[in-house]
């Protein structure tokens, strides 16, 4: 029994255990009694009654010894079975109330003080020390019926007799107070693991709201937000907040959430709604929000707890975004689908339209074959951009980690990319970074460098220093890769969608550059921006579009400059 208070009273601190309360108090009382042998002793002494000067000093000795214990052992209480560590206690509370029944004067009696040790036995102990200290009391009872029977103290039997019903009382006593005992003991291990459970729950609970992205109220019948995580007080809108709790009907763009908070506790179920708070100066915040109660009318009033309103707020925003992220995935797919299908039907009618063409001799016919072969390549690379995507997503996926080269690697690609075209395509080309070696592959390094050219290339004036390539080691020594061109600024709306895939601002492009730009980064634990950045040129300060690679730290140490540190090409 002991052993299973140990261990449920181990889960709080010693100050807090019941078994060391109980232990302590134990502990007092016999202090309490032993101060109380002292003083009717001394009483007793003082009013020249027969009796022992020894007796005195037995009590004076006890009342020290138990002082002494409850001093040094408060916090350390022993363990329940039998043994030695009793000794101190039971063992000591026996012998000196043996001790004392033997040598008293008169007719008092120190029987009932042997009450004492059986409850701490049984209390405090297994049942196996609770029926040996009730025998060990029963024995002492039975030898001082002997020991009165042979001084011819009356009659033998009736001592006899008086002996083995008090010891027969004592073991009745002890067994149930040990039975009452344990039984406490049980329902203290069960409470104080249903304390933990909830508090653990309760610690998931607040984690699990706190991070939820989706804003979270919860708001009592007066209209006052007890709780609210972080996303729920952004979601309100209105800066700086109060401190909780708080009126909803405290701030007027906040009537909506009142109203339908009202209509759940009225109708007594779940309410969906929309909800624009509209706050002064500020553009709309459109709101999705969801509401239950913590309990109905009729259970609250059984249970005796209060009824709660919980709001979940979401923006109708993200939700359009994420809704029209799924769309555009499965526009995705079947754009795939259909661009694998019309390859081979596209391919027939190149075929037949060069086939025609070396039967025609009329510049006005050639001209129209001309033209659908132009437009056949183009619906040809659109289809392979689309194909692309999933060639690119098993690149990602397969391709194995490695490290190149900035500089020498960037300016390969430049140069293979530039020699295409020399007169139109013209950069200041800034290399900064010397040997440093970044985490990426090469052909997905090239890959995503000759889109961001391309797309520049399709934007800049025709200025030699209208596009600018560069890659420079930041303080913080992470290493970044810059495309700048003197285009036009994009409008916001273009701008937020920039990297998702089949957007374009053009007639004549599928889409996927920069998405697949995005995706290569992210592989190698890159990251791509956009950014409008202001550059010095030869025409002034020029402001421009720039497409920033921000590579992982520098994995090795730079070393000398390479030959390509400032080029005009």
């Amino acid at each position: 029994m002991t052993s299973a208070l140990v261990s449920a009273a181990g889960a709080s601190s010693l100050a807090d255990a019941p078994f060391v309360r109980l232990w302590r108090g134990f502990l007092t009382g016999r202090v309490m009694v032993a101060l109380v042998l002292l003083v009717l002793q001394g009483v007793g002494q003082a009013m020249n009654q027969s009796g022992h000067f020894a007796l005195l000093l037995i009590c004076g000795a006890y009342l020290m010894v138990t002082i002494l214990l409850r001093v040094l052992a408060r916090d350390t209480p022993p363990t329940g079975g039998v043994g030695l560590q009793w000794l101190p206690s039971i063992g000591l509370d026996l012998a000196i109330i043996a001790t004392l029944q033997l040598l008293q004067a008169g007719a008092m009696n120190y029987t009932p003080l042997f009450g004492l040790p059986i409850l701490m036995a049984a209390v405090l102990g297994t049942l196996m020390l609770a029926l040996s200290t009730t025998a060990a009391v029963s024995l002492m009872l039975l030898g001082w019926a002997w020991w009165l029977s042979s001084a011819g103290g009356g009659d033998d039997t009736s001592h006899y007799l008086q002996s083995a019903l008090t010891g027969t009382g004592y073991f009745v006593v002890a067994y149930l107070i040990h039975q009452l005992a344990t039984r406490l003991v049980r329902e203290q291990k069960l409470a104080l693991q249903s304390q933990i459970a909830a508090r653990v729950q309760s610690q998931v609970s607040a984690l699990v709201i706190q991070n939820l992205t989706d804003g979270v109220l919860v708001v009592d019948e007066n209209d006052v937000v007890r709780l609210a995580n972080p996303a729920g007080l952004h979601l309100l809108g209105k800066s700086p907040l109060p401190d909780l709790p708080f009126s909803l009907e405290s701030i007027p763009p906040w009537q909506p959430l009142v109203t339908l908070a009202r209509r759940t506790f009225r109708r007594e179920e779940p309410q969906t709604a929309d909800a624009d708070l509209l706050h002064p100066g500020q553009s709309p915040m459109g709101l999705h929000v969801r509401t239950w109660l913590t309990a109905t009318r009729d259970v609250a009033a059984q249970s005796q707890t209060e009824r709660l309103c919980v709001m979940f707020l979401h923006d109708l925003r993200e939700m359009e975004a994420r809704l029209r992220t799924e769309k555009l995935a499965a526009m995705g797919r079947m754009s795939a689908a259909v661009a694998h299908e019309i390859r081979n039907p596209l391919a027939a009618i190149v075929q037949a339209n060069a086939l025609l063409e070396e039967e025609l001799s009329d510049p006005a016919q050639r001209r129209l074959t001309h033209m659908v072969q132009q437009n056949a390549d183009r619906l040809a690379r659109i289809a392979e951009e689309v194909l692309d995507i999933a060639r690119v997503q098993h690149q990602i996926s397969h391709a194995p980690a490695s490290t190149v080269p900035l500089d020498e690697t960037v300016a390969q690609i430049w140069q293979d990319w530039q020699v295409q075209e020399p007169q139109r395509r013209r950069a200041v080309v800034l290399l900064e970074t010397a040997s440093t070696q970044v985490e990426f592959d090469s052909e997905h390094l090239r890959r995503v460098l000759v889109n961001l050219l391309d797309n520049a290339l399709r934007h800049m004036e025709g200025e030699p220093d209208s596009l600018r390539l560069s890659t420079r080691i930041l303080p913080s020594g992470h290493v970044h890769l810059q495309v700048w061109s003197d285009g036009a600024p994009m409008d916001r709306s273009v701008e937020r969608h920039l990297f998702e895939p089949f957007f374009s601002s053009e007639s004549r492009s599928s889409g996927l550059g920069l998405y697949i730009c995005r995706e290569l980064c992210h592989r190698h634990g890159a990251a791509i921006s956009y950014q409008r950045v202001a550059r010095a040129t030869t025409r002034g300060e020029i402001g421009g579009n720039a497409f920033t690679v921000a590579f992982r730290r520098t994995t090795r140490p730079s070393e000398s400059a390479t030959l390509f540190d400032t080029v005009v090409v």
